[in-house]
Formats: C-alpha cells, structure tokens, sequence
C-alpha cells in the first residue's frame, strides 16, 4: 500500500459533505443550496481531473488502511481514473441541470443533496480498490438510487419501478456479497491488485463459482434480459434521476467486469455465458426500441440494448472497447435524457418525415455487399498500418457494419437513389474508419491495463459465428419490414413486440404487481 492519497478520492468527501448540508435544509426554495450542490460537483470534477495527472506523473498506486476481509483500499489507475472523470463530469451536468428543473419544488433541498449522495457512492465504487470497498459502494449506490426513484412515491408506477429496482439490484449485491466471500477464501486476500495478478496461475473450484456469480451480478445490474422490465418503468422519477440513472448507475455492471477482468477471462464458462446473455438482451432491446412512440420509453429500450452489446464486448474479451463504450454510452445517455424534452418539442414543431423506403430482396443484398466491402477496405488498410487485429475485434466490426447497411438499403430504394447511395457510403465508411480509428485510441489508453483478448478457441469461434448470424439475419429482417409493414400479421406482432412480449408481466407477479407497493 502507498500513503498516497489519489486527488481523486476527495471527491466524494466534498460531495457527501455537501449532502450533509442538504440535510439540514430539505424544503423548497434552500437559500444557497442549489448553487453549493453544483459548486460541490465542479470541485468533484476537478479533484477527478487532478488525480487523473496524478496518475499521469506518477503512476498507478493504491491507497488503503486495515487489513484482511475487511480491507478498506482505493485504486488509482487508468480505468478508475477514466471512470472518475467520467462519473464527475457527468454529476456536474445533472447538477447544474437540477438547479432549473427543481427550482420551487417540494423537497428541492433533499433532492439536492441525494444526487449528490448518490455521485459520491457512484465514484468511491469506480475507485474501489479491495472487495469491500467495492460491495459496501454498490450497497449505497443502490439505497440512494432506490430513494431517488421513489421521488414522486403518491405514484403507483414509481412505487413499482423502485420495488423492481431493489429486488433485482439487491439480488446482485447479495450475489456480489457471496462472490466476495469466496473470493477471499480462495485467493487469502481482498486486495483487488492481488486478486487480478493470482488469477494468472488459474483459478481453484471457489473462484470459478465465485466468477460465475459475478456474470450474474453484471447481468442483474445491466438489466440483461429476462430481468430488464425495472430500467424501462423508471420514467416516473424526475428527469435528472432518469440521466443519472442511464447513464452512469446501469454502467456499474459493466465496470465491475472490467475491473475484475483478468478473473472473468480466466473462466471460459462466464465469458461465454456473457457474450450469449450480451448478444440476447442487444437484440431484444433493439427490436423493442424500434416500435416505441414515447421519447423517453426508447431511450430506456436503448439502454437495455446497449447494456447486452457491452455484456457481449466483455464476453468476448474486448475490454478496452468494453470501456470506451461505457464513456461514450454515458455522455450519449446524459445528453440524450437531459434534452429530451427539447427534441420532442422540435419534433412537434417541424415538418413530418416522409415514408420510409421499402427496399427489395435485391436492394438489401446490394447494400450489405456495398458495407462489407467498404469494411473490409478499411480493415484492410488498418491492418498494414497499425497491425491485425483480434478475431473478435473484427467480427464486432462487422456487427456495427450491419446497421449502417440499413442505411444503404434505404438509399438503394430511395425514388433519387444515387444521391442516397453515396451518402450512405460515405456513413458507412465513416461508421468503418470511426471503429478502428476509436479502436486503436482505446487500446493505447487502456489496452496495457488490461487483459488482451483471448486466441479463440472452438468455444469462442462458435459464439463469434452465432453473434455474426444472428445481428445479420436481424438487420436483413429490419431491412426488409418496410416491405410488409402493412400486414394485419405485421400489425399484431408490432404491439408484441412494443410491449416486450409481455415478459416484464412475470416481474410483476414477482412483487405482486400494484398491490404490493400500494402506499402505508
């Protein structure tokens, strides 16, 4: 341990000093309180900026006291670091956003300083550098975000919203719990440094259970599929809740994996059982996103799926991606929640889109031919200049190109086609030149912290094929509905599907549906 302390590890002390403030003004209209929050939350972003040079000159250290089970440590490195300046920045703007949007508002005191108790957990959680560190933030991160949603509690569908949440994330802490505990018997140590080096020399019988439930805890608070129904009901608690949420709390799964990585990739069953709950829940969620009308309700279908992609890039052993896409899935969400209702407003007052173009068999044959091979261009290209690249890195390459050959598609079937088509194959060879290009930055910034992905195996050249299949005849589907839209079949299916098949019903009698949350 260094006597160090990172810069970056007094900002949740200024945040939850703040809270503390909060406390004692919880009504509406707090005097200075709303201006304190969001001064507290610039100072969190630039403690987070300063221990990101600290890193910088002085490189990775960690940061504790105690000893044992009961090991109380703090990491600094790339990934904490990365994970603090993103958690900041993003605190500070749902701040600042809070100071307008609950101006005058019953309880804006309390707000306030819940916000700021829930970034303070958020970022000891991504700085944790022993296992109890790690399961007491994801404990506190989960009561204060449970409060947050219950924000409007005269609200049956909050009430139920934040019933869901808590089952569905207290059964990942106590699941993280167990993980912990076996953890520690196995290895003799909480230090998550040691564990990551040990985890090299292969892992005993109590560890590959307890990696196992770590999928498991990953799965739960990324809202995977069957348990997503919670992420998708949150639209009751205020806007900032809903930014917060989305775009940094339902990270947490994720980060766990990649702080943990050289563990997960060490046991081939959890790695695969990712990549096929990932590559599931993507697809689910982008089908159901595709037929939602509320703003709001797609946004939260485009979590889930984003959640499965970044399940899947775990899966198969893309960590430096896998955190690249929980920075740029968080800056998106944070934006995207946060101006929503503007882009509704927008909407309403423009023209209506014209019809969307219903491409033919052939069209959409063309338009995959015209993507695939501006890919493999590029690819190409790259691989001279930079070097090959992993099999699985290309084929998450090719699964992004899937979506941009629905683009082409529609160009091809466009009444001016030509136009189109060259726009589309311009995105599509921007879509290219982004992945490797974003691809080669997040291997310089992470990839030597760490695990690389593994060579694949029969195992791993199976699921590589099975994703490949599935997002292609998905795309071609989505490609070709325009064509037979208009089916009283296509009609039925449509609700279907709008309603994700019905399945968040189960969670519902899980909890005893409205019933169980009716207020004391």
């Amino acid at each position: 341990m260094t006597s160090l302390i990172p810069l970056s590890l007094l900002a949740p002390l200024i945040l939850l000093a703040c809270a503390g403030l909060a406390a004692a003004q919880p009504g509406r209209r707090p005097g200075r309180l709303p201006m304190l929050a969001e001064g507290a939350a610039l100072a969190a972003l630039v403690l987070a900026a300063a221990g990101a040079a600290q890193l910088a000159l002085a490189g990775p250290s960690t940061f504790g006291f105690g000893s044992g089970a009961l090991l109380v440590a703090f990491r600094l490195d790339a990934v904490s670091a990365t994970m603090a300046l993103l958690v900041a920045f993003i605190g500070w703007i749902v701040t600042r956003y809070s100071r307008t949007y609950l101006d005058g508002a019953e309880g804006e005191g309390a707000f306030h300083g819940l916000i700021l108790a829930t970034l303070a957990a958020v970022l000891l959680l991504v700085q944790a550098g022993s296992l109890a560190v790690l399961v007491a933030a994801f404990v506190a991160v989960g009561a204060a975000m449970r409060r947050l949603l219950l924000w409007f509690p005269g609200r049956a569908e909050a009430r139920r919203a934040a019933a869901k949440f808590a089952l569905v994330w207290g059964g990942g802490d106590a699941a993280l719990i167990v993980a912990a505990a076996l953890l520690w018997s196995a290895y003799g140590t909480a230090d998550i440094a040691l564990l990551t080096e040990a985890a090299a020399g292969g892992l005993p019988l109590a560890a590959k259970i307890a990696v196992a439930l770590l999928a498991l805890v990953a799965a739960l608070k990324t809202a995977s599929f069957p348990l997503h129904g919670w992420l998708t009901e949150v639209m009751e608690a205020p806007t900032p809740v809903s930014a917060l949420l989305h775009a940094g709390v339902v990270n947490a799964g994720g980060f766990l994996l990649i702080r943990l990585a050289d563990l997960v990739q060490a046991s081939p069953g959890a790695m695969a059982a990712l990549a096929m709950i990932g590559g599931f829940t993507a697809l689910f969620g982008a089908t159901v996103m595709l037929t939602q009308s509320a703003a709001k309700t797609a946004l939260a279908w485009s979590t889930v799926s984003q959640m499965g992609f970044l399940l899947l890039q775990c899966g198969l052993g893309l960590w430096a991606l896998a955190l690249l896409h929980v920075v740029a899935h968080s800056l998106y969400k944070a934006h995207a929640f946060l101006s929503a209702g503007g882009a509704v407003k927008a909407a309403t007052e423009t023209r209506r889109p014209g019809p969307v173009a219903a491409p033919s068999l052939r069209d959409v044959a063309r338009a995959f031919a015209i993507a695939l091979a501006l890919y493999a261009v590029v690819a190409s290209a790259f691989w001279l200049l930079i070097g090959p690249k992993s099999a699985q890195a290309m084929a998450l390459g090719v699964i992004l190109i899937f979506g941009v050959a629905y683009l082409v598609a529609q160009g091809l079937a466009a009444a001016a086609p030509r136009a189109l088509t060259r726009k589309t194959a311009q995105a599509s060879l921007a879509a290219a030149l982004a992945y490797f290009g974003f691809h080669a930055v997040s291997g310089a910034l992470w990839g030597p912290h760490l695990p690389q992905p593994p060579v694949p195996g029969a195992l791993e050249w199976a699921l590589i094929v099975l994703a490949l299949a599935s997002f292609g005849l998905v795309a071609v589907a989505q490609s070709l509905f325009p064509r037979w839209a208009h089916h009283p079949a296509a009609a039925g299916l449509r609700v279907h599907v709008a309603n994700g098949f019905y399945l968040n019903a189960v969670l519902d009698r899980l909890i005893g549906g409205f019933d169980a949350v009716k207020p004391r």
